[in-house]
């Protein structure tokens, strides 16, 4: 198993720093706003509703500039903004009497009514009061943006732990998918390897034949072991091999057939998928009957559904051990890796055939290059 790369840096993710300057402006307009139509019902004037309006927003935008501009410039990861807390509190502080005078100014600039002089400014009566109020109202909005972007890292977080969970899950699903694989080929081999060896006694030509059907074969399934996913002409290609394989073990005992509509070459399915079923057959099906029989490999596809039916003619699921057609190496490395793949969404049955056999049905999602 590769290890694991990083997903993406902590700042990943986050959105551009003029996509949240513009949130942030937004949310001062609102609380801005607000604070107006606060100050007004106090005050009892009604009538000085819309300059309030425009002065509560032109002080709110002047802090937020200052505010902001020095957070997101200076203050955007988290580290240094720790360290830079004590001062950026007496930024704040600094900040409220500045925007409440440079509010008014610009406001008393929009409506046409002046501004207060500088030097007299801090005396005036009520001023005060109003730099306190500015104080708390810009103290408010600064804690909701950061509460806002900790919400909004910590679904970040939330976001990266489920991907790299779903990485790791993803990697231990092939590597488990890797090893029934692997526990498939071998046991194939083995069984060739073995009926060779007892064709070489009795009938050299025949092993000598067999020999280089078993190179074509392992030519053809060379490279689909080992690949996770494969196409259903390639699967096809291997299981005639391997039918022509066993076709010259079983001489006349043996005939075959492979189906597959044109459609369907092109069908993605995984590796090695087949050629268990196809050697179910064989092994328990007519290797043990004495007239031998027939294996027809079908491919059909419906409302979204590939379907590969794999029926034999032998003894039947009747006349030799269920557990032997049901529960052996092929079929339950196949029924796993189906459940590691595909969940319920795929199935492998094994059937009676008519008049008499087994037909083994492999349905999953079809997928197409």
């Amino acid at each position: 198993m590769t290890a694991l790369a990083p997903l993406h840096p902590p700042s990943a993710g986050v959105r551009p720093k003029w996509r949240r300057l513009a949130d942030d402006f937004g949310l001062t307009i609102a609380v801005s706003a607000l604070a107006a139509v606060l100050i007004t019902l106090v005050n009892g004037k009604t009538y000085e509703m819309y300059d309030q309006m425009v002065y509560s927003i032109a002080i709110g935008v002047v802090a937020m500039t200052i505010l902001d501009g020095v957070r997101l410039a200076w203050l955007d990861d988290p580290a240094r903004r720790r360290r830079w807390l004590v001062p950026y509190l007496l930024l704040l502080v600094v900040t409220a009497p500045v925007a409440h005078y440079c509010g008014i100014v610009i406001g008393g600039a929009i409506l046409g009514t002046g501004w207060p002089d500088l030097h007299d400014y801090p005396n005036e009566r009520g001023q005060r009061s109003m730099i306190l109020f500015t104080l708390m109202g810009i103290s408010a909005m600064v804690l909701m943006i950061l509460n806002r972007e900790r919400i909004e890292r910590m679904k970040l977080e939330r976001t990266e732990a489920r991907v790299r969970a779903e990485t790791i899950e993803r990697q231990a699903l092939q590597a488990q998918l890797r090893l029934l694989q692997a526990q498939i080929e071998p046991h194939m081999l083995f069984n060739t390897l073995a009926n060779l060896q007892g064709l070489i006694a009795i009938d050299p030509q025949a092993a000598n034949r067999m020999l280089d059907h078993l190179i074509q074969y392992l030519r053809a399934t060379l490279s689909a072991t080992r690949a996770e996913t494969t196409t259903l002409a390639q699967e096809f290609d291997a299981a005639e091999a391997y039918l022509g394989l066993m076709a010259v073990r079983m001489g006349a005992r043996l005939s075959y057939r492979c189906i597959l509509p044109a459609a369907l070459r092109a069908a993605r399915l995984p590796a090695m998928l087949l050629q268990p079923l196809v050697e179910n057959a064989i092994i328990h099906g007519l290797e043990p009957k004495i007239e031998g029989g027939t294996v027809t490999v079908e491919a059909g596809a419906y409302d979204g559904v590939l379907e590969i039916c794999v029926t034999d003619t032998g003894l039947g699921l009747n006349d030799t051990e269920p557990a032997a057609k049901g529960t052996g190496v092929g079929v339950t490395t196949t029924r796993e890796r189906l459940r590691a793949l595909y969940g319920a969404r795929a199935a492998l049955t094994l059937i009676p055939a008519q008049p008499h056999g087994v037909l083994a049905r492999l349905t999953l999602p079809l997928e197409t290059a």
